[in-house]
């Protein structure tokens, strides 16, 4: 039960993801550096998808491909995505927010958690399954207290804080989810669940709703 709900809410927010790619695929006119960054966006969006299905059991599961998804989500995550959005690029048919550069710190820390939460994705990818997600409290995934679920804590789309990553950046006590070596070690479901969680915060925080 845990597990297929586990499943189900990483799958929820990666749609945020998924779903861009398809309305910037549209994005006739954009030109320059906003269309460069919608193009990577449309292909980031398409490794998501690849690996969400795979996740969820819509297709075979297979490490390699998962594998080399997740690398190239985290090759274009940190400075390669933040250089993409010099300050006050929002002509044309841009869907990035001024919010961007008003917060930048934040921002330029979510594009380097996607490089990093990816990066571990990759690494995790031969890890046994979700099946071996419980730890020794309870039936929380990765032994973690039923109030700190991993898919809970820090996500907007579940209406909780969405500062991910936030005992990483801010430097304190670090939980597993918020440690890559350790979510390299976990089953692949976790990472891909940071992974989505962070695409989630961005487009919640800097991107116009549709």
């Amino acid at each position: 039960m845990q597990k297929s709900r586990y499943l189900m809410i990483a799958g929820v927010a990666a749609l945020g993801l998924i779903g861009s790619a398809g309305l910037v695929s549209g994005h006739g006119g954009a030109t320059g550096i906003v269309k460069e960054r919608m193009d990577l966006m449309v292909s980031v969006g398409k490794a998501m998808k690849t690996i969400t299905d795979m996740i969820q059991g819509e297709t075979e599961f297979d490490a390699e491909t998962l594998r080399e998804s997740a690398n190239f989500i985290a090759a274009h995550g940190g400075e390669q995505m933040s250089r993409l959005f010099p300050e006050d690029s929002i002509e044309g048919p841009s869907e990035a927010l001024p919010a961007i550069w008003q917060d930048w710190e934040r921002f330029s820390a979510l594009a380097e958690d996607l490089r990093v939460f990816a990066g571990a994705l990759a690494q995790a990818a031969d890890n046994p399954r979700g099946g071996n997600m419980h730890g020794n409290r309870g039936n929380s995934p990765i032994g973690m207290s039923s109030g700190d679920s991993p898919m809970t804590r820090g996500n907007p789309m579940m209406g909780s804080n969405p500062m991910m990553g936030g005992n990483r950046m801010m430097g304190g006590g670090q939980s597993p989810m918020d440690d890559p070596d350790a979510l390299a070690n976990m089953p692949p479901e976790a990472a891909f669940a940071r992974v989505a969680q962070t695409c989630s915060a961005c487009h919640t925080e800097f991107r116009k709703k549709q």
